[in-house]
Order: C-alpha cells, then sequence, then structure tokens
C-alpha cells in the first residue's frame, strides 16, 4: 500500500517538509541526554527555523506549555522527571511543533486520570481547530469519549470503520478481544462505555 499527505507519496516528500506537515508523539518518550523541559520543547520549533513562522515560536510554545500543563517543569532536566511529566513535556513538545496533521501513539498510557482526560481533551480542541488528530488508544472507553470516527484493528486488518456507537458494540469487542464486556451509554454523554464483565467481587 502507499501512504499520501495532501495528495503526495509521505516517501516523497523530505524529512524536514514533514516536520512541517505532521507531528509525532511516539508511546516511548526517551531522551538520552540531561535536557531541561524548555529545551524539549523549543525543539518543536526547529522544523519552522528560518522561516516566517519562527516569528510565532514565544506564542506556540506559551501555548503548548499551557495545553500539557508543564509550565512547572520547564527548568527540570527531563531524565529526573515521572513517567506522566515526560510524556506531558513530549506532548508539549508535539503541540510546539504546530502542524496540520498531529498522531498520538499512546498518549495516556503513562498518565493519571486528570491528566488522561485533559490529554485528549486537548487533542479534540486541536481537531475544533481544524486540524487532522489520529489517536492510538487502548482503552475503549477513552477512544469512545472523545474520537470522531474508531477504526477497530485486528490482527493488522482494519475490521470496523465509523462512530464509536457503530464500531464498539459488545458482540465486535467480545469478538476481537476475546474476553466478555458490557457495552453501556455513558449517563453524562451517551457515547459508549466499555467494561469487562468480571466474576470477583
Amino acid at each position: 500500500g502507499e501512504v499520501l499527505m495532501d495528495g503526495a507519496p509521505m516517501r516523497a516528500l523530505s524529512p524536514r517538509e514533514l516536520s512541517r506537515r505532521r507531528a509525532v508523539l511516539p508511546q516511548e518518550n526517551q531522551v538520552a541526554f540531561a535536557f531541561t523541559a524548555r529545551e524539549v520543547i523549543e525543539m518543536g520549533r526547529s522544523p519552522w527555523i528560518g522561516t516566517v513562522r519562527a516569528d510565532l515560536d514565544v506564542d506556540v510554545m506559551s501555548r503548548a506549555i499551557h495545553r500539557a500543563d508543564v509550565g512547572h517543569l520547564l527548568d527540570r532536566e527531563v531524565p529526573s522527571l515521572s513517567g506522566g511529566e515526560r510524556a506531558r513535556v513530549s506532548l508539549a513538545r508535539v503541540l510546539a511543533q504546530d502542524t496540520a496533521v498531529v498522531m498520538l501513539d499512546e498518549p495516556t498510557a503513562a498518565l493519571d486520570l486528570r491528566h488522561q482526560e485533559d490529554v485528549l481533551g486537548t487533542a479534540r480542541d486541536i481537531a475544533r481547530d481544524g486540524r487532522a488528530v489520529v489517536v492510538v488508544l487502548h482503552d475503549l472507553s477513552l477512544a469512545a469519549a472523545y474520537a470522531d470516527d474508531v477504526a477497530m484493528v485486528d490482527r493488522g486488518t482494519v475490521a470496523a470503520h465509523g462512530s464509536p456507537q457503530t464500531v464498539l458494540t459488545q458482540d465486535r469487542v467480545e469478538e476481537i478481544y476475546g474476553t466478555p464486556v458490557r457495552v453501556a451509554a455513558d449517563p453524562d454523554t451517551g457515547r459508549p462505555l466499555i467494561l469487562p464483565r468480571r466474576t470477583v467481587g
């Protein structure tokens, strides 16, 4: 197969061109050297060095720092941060890149409940700004709560694609995950809540 971005094959785009079109938050957030959080976030602006958009560095970084809730971490060295703090600093770097496409791989994995909600709320805000946001999640209830469209993948193949209500049915989830579940409507939003059926009391 082939992946296109704005109609062009991705392999035809240079790394610099790609970095101006899409930002990626990988699942692993490793920083090998003792950079501060501020320095890591500033790295998100590197694709725009020497362009007119470099004039936006201060404003874009300020918004990214606020959205990721990392203002109090800016002067700390990243290796000294907890896993959740590192994840939020990496998210701020991705937001500072300020691209039309944002790709997040398990962005909530190391986060507490409040920051899980904050990160996915931020992803929705970015989408409302007119950008494309692609998020990989294993937590089906989080996916149902925040996604406009869900693609469920089973052994490398898209098993279903559509709205959360259409895709995340009890029968489909049980078939793909091989475990009994209960799918209920969230009383506040009406979106699906997926819960494993447990026998322990």
